[in-house]
């Protein structure tokens, strides 16, 4: 146990937050209060319904209520502009509760490095905490198997920083600790995980167009998923998510394209890559394509509408596969 880390705040329940709030009550000492938020209270009430049993579940009505009574802050929303309304609202926000140097924030959301900078300069001006960007990698099986990768804004744990070992107790909670970053400082996290997802975005797009032309020249398409996976084409995303059905077991395509990360979330991060790029002067040409694509994806019926019960949107992006195939007697329905 964790006897150490104290109380706990969790700002967003959705499907990367809830996985990994269920590893932070399940591993924080039993003594220990587990504040929840996010918008939609209903899966406030269904975790807390799951997991009471691993000791007392708070649910609050806003950020600055859940972080006022803990000492270490984890949050993971979908966007920038909801960082800074979890932390910079004046009435309802983190920036508004009592001043405390020691408390940890780990904000966890994948949004750009300059809004994540002025958001933890804000927060330490305010002295309400020391402030960290460390967003996640690993999807939603990481998050709920506990071994996602971290990569924080942050030096590595020192003697001289106590922050910084709670850091590290506190992420090893939710994730691998062989796979944690420290990225030196603030933002720096954020600015390693649009690379990575500039790449895996981008990559499982060429995938999804390699197995498809492969099958259509005649390749059966578990012997091609072999013959890439032992040669120079071999990739995680071919490898963990397939996206032709059946070809890999675990991969979301093979469950009904099962919500893993969805299609709407990869816009999202082409985005902040394109973003990216162009602030660093760097013409971002592979991102740009992809994202047209899955911005087309994203409103075909076929990669939202589910036959499983979750709500319209959330078939994962490796549905992707199921537009570009799509015949044009299909595209004119």
């Amino acid at each position: 146990m964790t006897d150490h880390v104290g109380n706990v705040a969790f700002i967003g329940l959705g499907a990367m937050g809830y996985a990994m709030a269920k590893n932070i009550r399940q591993k924080m000492a039993p003594t220990g209060t587990l504040y929840v938020f996010d918008v939609f209270r209903g899966a406030c009430e269904r975790f807390q319904d799951e997991f009471k049993d691993f000791g007392p579940i708070v649910i609050v009505d806003s950020p600055k209520e859940a972080a006022s009574m803990s000492q270490t802050i984890i949050s993971i929303v979908p966007g920038a502009s909801e960082v800074r309304d979890v932390y910079m609202n004046e009435v309802m926000g983190i920036i508004a509760i009592p001043k405390n140097v020691d408390r940890l924030i780990m904000e966890c959301s994948t949004i750009d490095s300059q809004s994540s900078r002025e958001v933890g300069e804000a927060l330490k001006n305010a002295g309400v905490g020391t402030y960290i960007d460390t967003p996640v990698s690993g999807g939603v099986p990481g998050a709920d198997a506990g071994t996602l990768s971290f990569l924080m804004g942050h030096t590595k744990p020192s003697d001289t920083d106590p922050v910084s070992h709670r850091l590290e107790t506190v992420a090893a909670m939710m994730g691998d600790p062989k796979k944690f970053f420290y990225c030196g400082k603030l933002g720096a996290g954020l600015a390693a995980k649009i690379s990575n997802n500039y790449l895996s975005c981008s990559i499982l797009l060429a995938v999804a167009e390699a197995m498809a032309i492969g099958i259509r020249s005649g390749v059966d398409e578990k012997l091609l998923h072999e013959v890439i996976q032992n040669s120079t084409g071999q990739n995680f995303m071919a490898d963990k998510v397939q996206p032709v059905p059946g070809v890999v077991p675990d991969a979301p395509s093979s469950h009904n394209y099962r919500l893993g990360f969805k299609t709407q979330m990869m816009i999202k991060d082409l985005g902040l890559g394109v973003d990216a790029g162009y602030a660093t002067g760097i013409k971002p040409t592979m991102a740009e394509a992809a994202y047209r694509v899955y911005e087309k994806a994203a409103v075909d019926p076929k990669c939202i509408v589910s036959e499983a019960p979750s709500p319209v949107g959330d078939r994962d992006g490796s549905s992707v596969y199921l537009h570009i195939t799509a015949t044009p007697e299909e595209d004119q329905k």
